[in-house]
C-alpha cells in the first residue's frame, strides 16, 4: 500500500511535548487519518515517533523534515514507517533508498521531478506547494509527467485541500491544520479527531 493511498490527508505534526504524542496519534487515527508525519523540528520528535510506533500500532507513523543521512538512520531506529524530506540531495536519496523504509522525497520544479524519476521514484512530495505554484503548477506538471504522483505540502488549508485532491496526479496532501497548538496545549483531542474526520471525508 502506497503512503499516498492511506488517506486523503497526511497530518504534518510538530510535537513539542512527548506526552502529547500518543493521545494525538490516537485522535488522528480515530478520525480516519492513519498516516502521521512527525516533523524532526523538535528535540522530542524521535522519542514521539517511538512512542507512537510502540503504543498506537494502527497508526502509520513517519518522520518529516528528514534532511541528512543521520536523520534517516535515527528515524528508522525510532520506528518511523516512512520518511519525508523537504528536498532531495544525492547523499540523502542514497540513505533513504538504503534504509528499506518507504520515502517521499521533496521536489519543487520540473527538473527536480525529472531527476527523481531517473532514480525510479514516482511518488514525491511537492514542497512548498502553494509558494511553488499550487494547483496550477501541479496541473501543468501532469501533462509531461503523467506517471508521477504527489503529496503537496506547504500552505494548504482545509478550504483549498479539495482543489489539490481533485488533480489526478495528487494522491494525498500534507496538512498542518489538523493539530492546532491551542488544542494540543489544552488536551482537546476531541477537536483533533473532529478535524481529522473532516479531512478524511475530503475524498469520498
Amino acid at each position: 500500500m502506497s503512503i499516498l493511498d492511506l488517506a486523503p490527508v497526511v497530518p504534518v505534526v510538530v510535537i513539542d511535548r512527548v506526552e502529547t504524542a500518543v493521545p494525538l496519534a490516537r485522535a488522528l487515527v480515530a478520525g480516519g487519518l492513519p498516516a502521521i508525519e512527525v516533523t524532526l523540528r523538535t528535540s522530542c520528535a524521535l522519542e514521539a515517533i517511538g512512542r507512537i510506533a510502540a503504543e498506537v500500532p494502527e497508526a502509520f507513523v513517519g518522520a518529516g523534515t528528514v534532511r541528512t543521512p543521520a536523520d534517516v538512520a535515527a528515524s528508522a531506529d525510532a520506528g518511523a514507517r516512512f520518511l519525508v524530506s523537504p528536498g532531495a540531495t544525492p547523499a540523502l536519496l542514497d540513505a533513504m533508498a538504503g534504509s528499506g523504509v518507504p520515502f517521499l522525497p521533496g521536489a519543487a520544479t520540473a527538473s527536480e521531478v525529472m531527476a527523481l524519476v531517473e532514480r525510479g521514484l514516482t511518488e514525491l512530495k511537492f514542497f512548498p506547494a502553494v509558494p511553488a505554484g499550487g494547483v496550477a503548477y501541479l496541473k501543468a506538471l501532469g501533462g509531461p509527467l503523467p506517471d508521477v504522483r504527489f503529496c503537496p505540502t506547504g500552505g494548504i488549508r482545509p478550504e483549498t485541500a479539495a482543489d489539490f485532491l481533485a488533480l489526478p496526479n495528487v494522491g494525498a496532501v500534507g496538512g498542518t491544520w489538523l493539530t492546532p497548538a491551542d488544542a494540543l496545549a489544552s488536551g482537546d483531542y476531541a477537536r483533533v479527531e473532529k478535524l481529522a474526520a473532516e479531512a478524511a471525508a475530503l475524498r469520498g
